[in-house]
């Protein structure tokens, strides 16, 4: 049997968000972790370190990364402020890209990336990761099969309790130039997602959103800066099919760690979709006596979101990853949702 060489993954930005995908590297069978870059020279140095990557695998430059012909595929989770110069890069570099979300500060830069690799493909991933969760997927195909019947009703929660202490110093989530919006972007966009993946296209919103904390201290400690993204928002929507949609966003739920509920009402059934610790899929069908109950979900619908991303590398796609297109519709949404903050009514979301 022959067996392939791992894939020679890089990794742009080493906050936060890299452990997890770090993670998803080291534990896959098909990739290794073969570099990293970040524009913080002593964060980097330290990640190198801990990592074992050697100095000259080492890049400040993410464009320098891009051009090592030996690095077979990229991971771009830095702040949303690079998301679009980085992955425009990276298809210019024709370097297959798994890219954080959202893919862009507004639909414009979203908008030519779309038109970009539409002109250069270039294998890619969205990590609206909650897509790889089982209970999600599961979902997605009762829904499909036409087991809840006629979809009505899809009301939604992500919550958050992380912003409450109000000595959370202002780093780049809380800062418009740097993240695009406030809760809205950051959980809004899983959530905005999961309601396409699961149920339809949104085709028109309104919403509130607003800030709670206003000054924070700057990270340095030279004083205060102003908090001008959301800390919550409230949304209602209309989908395609005549299905009414609701979704509520926060940062300030307090007690609460990633909690996520969807549920989706029909006109033959219902589920509800739940993650805090792990993800559950509770059910109701007419054709099934007893009421709620927990579903056991296939093995079928077991997935990780890096190894989707390598198999997709290898040719093996099943159908299910974001992409860039889904990132421009999400994008596009988010737009229309802070538009309607400012104007207090409905906006189309097409």
């Amino acid at each position: 049997m022959v067996t392939m060489e791992k894939l020679k993954i890089g990794v742009i930005g080493m906050g936060g968000i890299a452990n997890y995908h770090i993670w998803g590297i080291e534990n896959s069978p098909d990739a290794e972790l073969f570099a990293i870059c970040d524009v913080n020279a002593k964060a980097l140095e330290e990640r190198g370190e801990a990592l074992g990557i050697p100095q000259e695998r080492r890049y400040l430059r993410h464009e320098e990364l891009l051009a090592n012909k030996e690095v077979d595929a990229v991971m771009i989770g830095t702040p949303n402020n690079n998301h679009f110069a980085v992955a425009l890069d990276a298809i210019r570099a024709a370097k297959p890209f798994a890219l954080e979300k959202p893919i862009a500060l507004n639909m414009r830069e979203a908008l030519a990336l779309r038109e970009e690799l539409a002109n250069k493909p270039v294998p890619h991933i969205v990590c609206f990761s909650y897509r790889y969760r089982s209970a999600a997927r599961y979902a997605r195909e009762l829904i499909q099969s036409g087991k809840l019947g006629t979809i009505r009703h899809v009301y939604s929660q992500y919550l958050q309790g992380w912003a409450i202490p109000e000595d959370v110093p202002l780093y780049w989530r809380f800062s418009k130039e740097l993240s695009g919006s406030g809760a809205l972007g950051d959980l809004g966009s899983h959530i905005l997602d999961l309601h396409r993946f699961l149920v339809g296209e949104t085709t028109s919103v309104v919403g509130h959103g607003d800030t709670i904390v206003r000054e924070r201290s700057l990270p340095d400690g030279s004083g205060k800066g102003e908090v001008d993204v959301d800390d919550f928002c409230h949304v209602l929507g209309r989908m395609e099919n005549g299905i009414s949609s609701s979704m509520e966003i926060s940062r300030f739920a307090y007690g609460r760690g990633n909690y996520q509920r969807i549920e989706i009402y029909g006109s033959k059934g219902s589920l509800v979709y739940s993650l805090e610790a792990e993800d559950t899929l509770e059910g109701n069908f007419d054709d099934e006596e007893g009421g709620f109950r927990f579903l056991d979900i296939p093995e079928l619908h077991k997935a990780e979101q890096m190894q989707s991303f390598f198999d997709l590398v290898r040719g093996k796609d099943d159908g299910l990853n974001a992409t860039i297109e889904d990132g421009y519709i999400n994008q596009r949404t988010i737009d229309a949702i802070i538009e309607s903050f400012a104007e207090g009514r409905w906006v189309s979301a097409e």
